[in-house]
């Protein structure tokens, strides 16, 4: 296989993980959110550092807690990363896979939308319009699902933020996570052996549940992973496209596995969110077959 079909693979298995994890969360339903996410940390910290040991890097990375810009940078985007977290399983857990799932559809045009306004970027009329159509879908999910549909906004939100923040920093993705789960560890041991202290740690009690929040490093680590060897292989444009298939997976899974209600307007709803992917893929492909002189335009 080319290099760049090895990427494309690669990126749809990380997007396809992302896709079928809802399944693995709601196996960890009975444990509390701040606990699940505060394991999370931990054991996806262990594993960055076997990865990082492996490729002689671990001394580096960490020598760049030195820097108070890196510090300052990694530590807003690691606020934004454990909101993300904590919204996510949250959502899972409480039965909103489909609202998670409006959450990281409309990602995308969120990151369009900030990027105009706060970086100055560029885009397509049918970029535009993707957002206009993706916002009418995500106004619909008001009366659909009696009020603000606060998970989907915070993922979006909190995603996008990270992606900003990331911007800022010259760290690739594993180094930037490593440094990012560094600075969260102190709150989440602390949290940790207080549970531990007063009886109320779920972590040793049974050796499934234990097993379970151990495997929560891999779950996190796992989808990175291909998308860091996706990432470096295909262009961004592909990856963009591909990204949706995250969402479509916890879409069927919330709705076929779990019977989360689909009301006809939240069903109205979620059309005009595929609309504005529509649009948004037909627009990254003519970008992609204009010449660079009109892309300069």
């Amino acid at each position: 296989m080319t290099e760049s079909t090895k990427g494309t693979l690669a990126a749809i298995t990380a997007f396809s993980l992302w896709g079928i994890l809802p399944v693995f969360w709601k196996a960890l339903g009975s444990i509390p959110v701040l606990e699940l996410t505060a394991h999370r940390v931990v054991w996806t910290l262990v594993i960055l550092i076997v990865l990082l040991t492996s490729q002689q890097k671990v001394l580096k990375t960490l020598s760049l807690l030195r820097s108070p810009k890196i510090i300052a940078v990694h530590a807003l985007a690691a606020t934004c990363l454990a909101s993300n977290w904590l919204i996510y399983v949250w959502a899972t857990l409480n039965d909103r896979i489909l609202e998670g799932a409006l959450g990281y559809y409309i990602n995308p045009f969120l990151y369009i939308l900030l990027g105009r306004i706060f970086l100055g970027e560029r885009h397509s009329r049918l970029q535009m319009l993707a957002i206009a159509v993706a916002a009418t879908g995500v106004v619909l999910q008001f009366p659909a699902v009696k009020g603000v549909p606060w998970a989907a906004l915070g993922l979006a939100f909190s995603f996008a933020c990270y992606g900003m923040i990331r911007k800022k920093s010259p760290l690739g993705s594993f180094d930037g996570l490593a440094i990012e789960s560094t600075l969260m560890l102190p709150v989440a041991l602390v949290y940790v052996s207080f549970l531990q202290a007063q009886g109320g740690s779920t972590f040793g009690m049974a050796a499934d549940t234990s097993w379970l929040l151990v495997a929560t490093g891999a779950a996190t680590a796992a989808p990175l992973l291909f998308f860091a060897r996706g990432a470096r292989a295909i262009s961004l444009s592909l990856l963009g496209i591909l990204q949706f298939i995250g969402p479509t997976g916890q879409f069927f899974i919330g709705w076929l596995m779990y019977d989360e209600p689909l009301p006809p307007l939240r069903l109205i709803s979620f059309a005009l969110i595929w609309t504005a992917v529509l649009i948004y893929i037909f627009s990254m492909r003519r970008k992609l077959s204009m010449p660079d002189q009109i892309l300069t335009e």
